[in-house]
């Protein structure tokens, strides 16, 4: 399993080597050449779309410039998420959780399929040279099963695909619900992304994912001192503190795993 850490500085790019997960919006306004020395793959702040505005504010030709933007600046990147439509409940009906007030789709789950499938056959058309997976929403077993098969019926064959993110399980993964998502997923031949899983999730599931990544490791230091010698209050966007997270995390995760990349 490769693992991501997720992170806003992209300046880390050029100072480790270790997988990194950023959104494109911390990427696309590079002007000068920031070139990786490690592998990264490109988030596309969908989440954060969502929430604040109950759609999408980027059109996917725009998109699509930002990630060759990104290319070009950055270097190759291991993938890049499609312009998707998460399915949790404060997304669809919206709300308030904790500081953020989310703006609600006021859409189905089955209309979160169809227009996250038509984004990603819309991404593939416009820039088939970019590597842009399919992610699969939902809120039940039985939902992931048809938004995969609404991918299946246009032709994308999520069985040769390299990655297929798996989306809206992040407040699941502990879960046994969350569990029984990713076992009947994985069971279907595919290679699954885990979005934004955490230590207890990789723990139950993490054998079953080709890659995840995690942004644990700062609401983690958020919480605690910083590191001996660290002037700053708390270690929540400290390189040093999320690299040691990452390699303790990596070390109890079970033997089955194999070795992370």
């Amino acid at each position: 399993m490769r693992f991501y850490l997720t992170t806003h500085k992209k300046h880390w790019l050029r100072e480790t080597a270790v997988p990194l997960f950023l959104k494109s919006e911390h990427l696309a306004g590079a002007v000068k050449p920031l070139r990786a020395i490690g592998r990264y793959a490109v988030d596309s702040g969908g989440f954060t779309e969502l929430q604040r505005h109950g759609r999408w504010t980027r059109t996917p030709r725009q998109y699509v410039d930002d990630l060759r933007r990104i290319w070009e600046h950055v270097g190759p990147y291991d993938w890049a998420a499609g312009q998707d439509w998460m399915c949790e409940d404060l997304i669809i009906h919206g709300g308030t959780a904790g500081p953020l007030t989310f703006a609600g789709t006021h859409l189905s789950v089955a209309e979160h399929h169809r227009r996250t499938v038509q984004n990603f056959l819309e991404l593939r058309s416009l820039a088939p040279e970019l590597r842009i997976i399919p992610t699969l929403q939902g809120q039940t077993i039985e939902d992931y099963h048809a938004c995969a098969d609404l991918y299946e019926s246009y032709g994308v064959n999520l069985r040769a695909e390299p990655i297929v993110g798996l989306g809206s399980v992040c407040r699941l993964q502990s879960t046994a619900k969350g569990a029984e998502i990713v076992t009947a997923m994985a069971a279907r031949g595919y290679r699954l992304h885990g979005f934004g899983f955490k230590t207890l999730g990789l723990a139950k599931v993490g054998h079953l994912l080709a890659s995840a990544d995690s942004l644990a490791w700062s609401y983690h230091a958020r919480n605690r001192p910083p590191m001996p010698g660290h002037t700053h209050k708390n270690c929540a966007n400290c390189q040093p503190y999320a690299l040691k997270w990452r390699t303790r995390v990596l070390a109890g995760l079970p033997a089955q795993m194999g070795a992370p990349a």
